[in-house]
């Protein structure tokens, strides 16, 4: 969202004061840093969620490839592990896409849906701006001909152009009005908004951490062998790498 005044010659009459102009810019300004921090948190979501089901279907994939190992046709131990790892890795990918689906519809949904607020807003402030320029242009037409020697012609058209104002000028402030009581409403309402969503991600969040939680503790008790500690199995299999290292066929020349 972006607001750029429009460029003409500036009555001598301060129409809007000051603290009304600051006060609009700092509000319209926090609503163009809110919808800025609305897109980033939709594109990050969004990042987010597409890695997570990258993650989970190329483990998902690799588990897959090994079953495929011929070394499970040979090996019915070896196919046991591979059998509940790959089973482990299919629940995971089902929870991660319950998961995502909860994510997409009660937050990424609504973020946008949030977000679609913003031009409307954009083209208000628009509407606001272009009642500003017309207000100045015509009061500095009445400047222009208070100013003037007062002859029946001049002020003639002097009445027109007070004529011409009014509606306009009452038509910004109107506009202006409206603006600075509805956009802290709006930007105050973003809380009440947004909590529920985000209550959805912490618990869709929990819900399926608890359940990687019992599929790993499963598939880690079907692994396991009795005894065997994290240095032992670390001390075997460099055993048996020392074993392949010595064969002929894979010797250094």
């Amino acid at each position: 969202m972006s607001w750029i005044p429009f460029k003409i010659g500036q009555p001598k009459k301060q129409i809007v004061p000051k603290t009304v102009e600051r006060d609009f810019e700092r509000e319209y300004g926090k609503l163009q840093q809110l919808e800025d921090q609305t897109k980033k948190l939709q594109k990050d979501l969004k990042k987010s969620t597409d890695a997570d089901l990258a993650m989970s279907k190329s483990a998902v994939k690799i588990s897959s490839d090994l079953l495929s190992n011929p070394l499970c046709e040979q090996d019915q131990e070896f196919l046991n592990l591979v059998t509940a790892l790959d089973t482990a890795m299919k629940r995971m990918d089902a929870f991660n896409q319950e998961k995502v689906n909860q994510i997409q519809k009660t937050v990424i949904e609504p973020l946008k849906k949030f977000g679609s607020v913003f031009p409307s807003l954009n083209m208000a402030v628009k509407r606001r701006e272009q009642a500003l320029q017309d207000y100045k242009r015509l009061q500095s037409k009445v400047e222009k001909y208070e100013e003037k020697e007062k002859t029946g012609p001049v002020l003639a058209k002097l009445h027109q152009v007070r004529e011409e104002l009014r509606p306009v000028k009452d038509d910004f402030e109107a506009k202006n009005r409206q603006l600075l009581e509805e956009m802290p409403r709006f930007y105050n309402s973003r809380l009440d908004y947004f909590q529920p969503s985000f209550e959805s991600l912490i618990r869709a969040q929990v819900v399926y951490y608890t359940e990687m939680h019992k599929i790993f503790r499963d598939l880690t008790q079907q692994l396991d062998q009795p005894g065997h500690t994290d240095e032992q199995r670390e001390q075997e299999n460099e055993t048996k790498l020392s074993e392949l290292r010595a064969l002929s066929i894979v010797a250094d020349d």
